[in-house]
């Protein structure tokens, strides 16, 4: 297994340190920093009566926070300790950088304040994938006999996991971009790059800069670095990282694997990475149907994941048993119900193209529900790739008339249903009218390729809203 590692622990006593946004990592980081001893000032864009009563809690403790001024670096700032979402261009980061202050992260600061011994981190990060794949990995270790929690933006919050009672051997950690991008220092035992497309661009400035954050996960890397075989940007990522003597690369693939890799043979997840004269042997590790549910996409996030965990040392029954163990959080791929021959399923995390893409071509024939608000991002790809696939289309949402043209121009003979409005009820009539176009055997596939907040609160009440609307098509019979 793994070896642990001693870090060095900072003095903070004293230290003057700015934490930039309240929320979910702000709050806690805040509250850290403060219990060690630091003297802590939370800035914040934002002045509204949610705002307010989180300063007022945290005032009450004995640390500042002054609201509606996000921009303004304060006086005497040693350090500056930010939430992911503060984008690298904001005014405060321009001023840290004139002053020479650093800027850490939550998952920074996390890694900073590990203990002697500290458990080794396995990480994952990617655009579409990230959250199964880890959860996927902390099962298999669980099943190695493994204390360990997914963790990092996912589950357990990175600094509860190192600063809580609870000793692990091993964390499986869910990296975002954002955290990456401000998390210098971290250099973990094995990680993963699942896959790479445009997204949050806006953020990165450039498919170039989001690439290079993505890529940070390796550096420093002891065992191993994963890498997606088909995703050409991955294992380029690989050989720009700088990484420890003897680290490997091992990719991953739907297909017959090389050595140092794995894949699938005949229904088989094997490894040629792992075990002895790897230029002649395999390892059977699972079946494919092991897998839940066995899309392309999933299997890959499986393969991924076991590549971690043969990296740490566990052997081919934990990683069968983990992924037997393990299913999908809600939302992703999820079957909801067949109904006269119709089968329903629910991909409303498929928030962009690339994530739809992957959930599209697990399916034939489909009866296609998509849009909401598109972030910028354009279909015609998209749509070009799963056009043979589709018997229809019903498209919701405010940028839906950027699918419809896209679906114009490159499936013209696909049935589109256009729903004009954009409340919460568009979900139930969108199901009623994905029914009347699907034939026994089809599957109607709710796989928006776009953000939700249009319509719904977020992805899971939009999920909800179909899963409840196919639910009732079923009690009534009206298919």
């Amino acid at each position: 297994m793994g070896s642990r590692e001693v870090t060095e622990q900072l003095d903070w006593n004293g230290k003057k340190v700015t934490v930039a946004g309240l929320g979910v990592s702000g709050i806690p980081a805040a509250r850290v920093l403060h219990g060690l001893g630091a003297l802590v000032t939370v800035v914040n864009d934002g002045d509204d009566e949610r705002s307010r009563a989180q300063a007022a809690d945290l005032e009450a403790e004995g640390i500042t926070v002054r609201l509606g001024d996000g921009a303004t670096l304060p006086s005497g700032t040693e350090l500056i300790v930010t939430t992911p979402g503060w984008r690298p261009d904001k005014p405060l980061f321009t001023a840290a950088a004139e002053a020479g202050v650093e800027v850490w992260g939550d998952v920074e600061l996390a890694w900073r304040l590990r203990g002697p011994g500290a458990a080794p981190w396995l990480a994952v990060t990617g655009t579409n994938g990230k959250t199964t794949t880890v959860r996927m990995l902390a099962s298999i270790l669980e099943a190695a006999g493994l204390r360990t929690a997914a963790v990092g933006n996912i589950g357990v919050s990175l600094l509860d996991a190192v600063l809580g009672d609870e000793q692990y051997d091993v964390l499986a950690v869910e990296l975002s971009s954002y955290q990456l991008h401000w998390a210098p220092s971290v250099r973990v035992h094995s990680a993963a790059v699942l896959n790479l497309a445009p997204d949050h661009l806006d953020w990165h400035g450039s498919m170039e800069a989001y690439a290079a954050d993505k890529g940070r996960i390796y550096e420093g890397n002891q065992v191993a670095c994963v890498y997606n075989v088909a995703d050409k940007v991955t294992e380029d990522l690989v050989r720009e990282a700088d990484v420890e003597e003897g680290c490997r690369a091992i990719g991953f693939t739907l297909g017959t694997p090389g050595p140092s890799q794995l894949g699938v043979v005949e229904g088989i997840l094997v490894d040629r990475a792992f075990v002895e004269n790897r230029q002649k042997n395999a390892q059977e590790l699972a079946e494919v149907t092991d897998v839940q549910p066995p899309a392309p996409h999933n299997i890959a996030n499986a393969l991924a994941a076991a590549a971690l965990a043969r990296a740490f040392g566990v052997d081919a029954k934990a990683v069968r048993d983990g992924l037997k163990a393990f299913r999908p959080d809600p939302h992703r791929i999820e079957l909801v119900e067949e109904v006269q021959g119709v089968t329903y399923v629910d991909d409303s995390k498929a928030t962009n193209t690339h994530a739809a893409e992957a959930s599209l071509a697990a399916y034939d024939p489909i009866v296609w529900i998509a849009g909401g608000l598109a972030k910028g991002a354009a279909f015609d790809e998209l749509v070009q790739k799963s056009a043979k696939r589709l018997r229809g289309a019903v498209l919701i949402g405010a940028d839906r008339a950027l699918i419809r043209e896209a679906l114009t121009r490159h499936a013209p003979e696909v049935p589109v249903v256009d729903l004009d409005r954009t409340d919460t009820g568009a979900m139930s009539e969108a199901v009623r009218e994905a029914a009347g176009l699907a034939r026994p055997g089809d599957t109607v596939l709710l796989a928006p390729a776009c953000a939700s907040m249009d319509m719904f609160t977020n992805y899971n009440k939009r999920g909800e809203a179909f899963a409840d609307a196919v639910r009732a098509l079923a009690a009534t019979g009206d298919a």
